[in-house]
């Protein structure tokens, strides 16, 4: 593409592209149809929300979510059937790390370290992996109701999982194996399908073709469960649930969310510019097709790690975007990581909610999530269509 001169329009439209990529809250109305020209045709006008300032993240809304996000961690290891009180709590996990701490009796220090620290940390982990892919599948859909399994990831996870779980393998880490396994082989085929084709709704066609393909899998496996005990887990399992989660699971998720988020995040200003549609995108010197792979690719294996290790949780990539969206706009750079956190936040909550409910009987972490995300995300889009009327 020749270069621009300073006064030619189209080196214009290319700075204020940029200015709207830059801009914290971008809202895109949807404007009525009208004529204009030949064929009237749909126009999409993208804006800045009135009274935001342009500007970098804004350090009290990562700063309030992460302050939340630890009190609710705090909380969750806090309560349980054992309760530790939160000077315990405290001296153990100051233990952990090595700092100066209090007496704390062996029991507390057991439950703290091996089993509600973990646990808490898988939740934090998965949540902030399904809130990022559930941004991500949102923008490139570009339909708020999208969510992280919207391309089989999950059903691909859950299919791998049973297999292993009907098959009596055994190991911590041999079930997350086999559903990571079953994520990436879906994750092959998206891909494969995405490049054939240059628009999303391809690739969301098939994604519902491979949810139907693979819940079917996954039903016939479940007929054909060798024992009652292989059956209840693969229930469990499909149900979504954090229960016996370790340090060994911690570090099968750690680092993989880490440096998805982290890669996920580079991409933000080109999801703004492709806010405003292909073209102009283009026109602003996104590679629209190469990002939409890679950012597909990039929420589909956070999904696929994330099922990997707590099974098939729903609502959490739908509703914390959505949260955040309506309370702070739709700028990707404020968009993404806020989505993490409160995903996070979310999770570990439900969590909780799943150990305190019943005790000392323990609900799966899925049900909880489904019982409050589906009021919540039904009030939330209420109040949107109230809002555009």
């Amino acid at each position: 593409m020749p270069a621009s001169r300073p006064g030619d329009p189209t080196c214009r439209g290319r700075r204020h592209i940029h200015a709207l990529a830059r801009t914290p809250a971008v809202h895109v109305v949807r404007p009525r149809p009208r004529r204009a020209g030949r064929g009237g045709r749909l126009v999409r006008v993208v804006r800045p929300r009135p009274g935001r300032a342009l500007g970098p993240l804004p350090a009290w809304t990562a700063g309030g979510l992460a302050v939340l996000l630890a009190a609710v961690g705090g909380l969750a290891i806090a309560l349980g059937p054992v309760p530790v009180s939160p000077g315990d709590v405290v001296s153990a996990l100051g233990g952990l790390l090595g700092l100066p701490a209090g007496e704390v009796a062996a029991r507390d220090a057991l439950v703290v370290g091996q089993i509600r620290l973990p646990r808490v940390l898988v939740a934090a982990l998965v949540g902030a992996a399904l809130g990022v892919a559930g941004a991500v599948m949102q923008a490139l859909f570009g339909n708020p109701l999208a969510e992280p399994g919207v391309t089989g990831v999950s059903a691909g996870a859950a299919a791998g999982a049973v297999l292993a779980i009907t098959s009596g393998a055994a190991g911590t880490a041999v079930v997350p194996a086999a559903a990571f396994a079953g994520a990436l082989a879906t994750v092959a085929v998206i891909h494969a399908i995405g490049a054939m084709s240059r628009g999303p709704a391809t690739v969301l066609l098939a994604g519902i073709a491979l949810n139907a393909l693979l819940g079917a899998l996954v039903s016939a496996l479940v007929a054909n469960a060798p024992d009652e005990q292989s059956l209840r887990g693969v229930v469990f399992w499909l149900q979504g649930d954090l229960d016996a989660r370790t340090w060994e699971h911690v570090r099968l998720v750690l680092w993989p969310v880490l440096a998805g988020v982290a890669v996920t995040l580079v991409f933000s200003r080109d999801l703004n510019v492709m806010l405003l549609g292909d073209d102009a995108a283009r026109a602003g010197g996104v590679d629209v097709t190469r990002t939409r792979h890679a950012l597909l690719l990039l929420a589909s294996l956070l999904t696929g790690v994330a099922v990997s290790v707590s099974g098939v949780i729903g609502f959490v990539g739908l509703v914390a975007p959505h949260v955040i969206r309506l309370a702070l706009g739709a700028d990707h750079r404020l968009l993404l990581p806020a989505s993490a956190l409160l995903g996070a936040v979310f999770l570990v909550l439900a969590d909780t909610v799943a150990r305190m409910t019943l005790a000392p009987v323990t609900l799966q972490t899925g049900v909880v999530t489904a019982f409050v995300g589906a009021p919540v995300f039904l009030l939330l889009v209420l109040w949107t269509r109230r809002r555009t009327r």
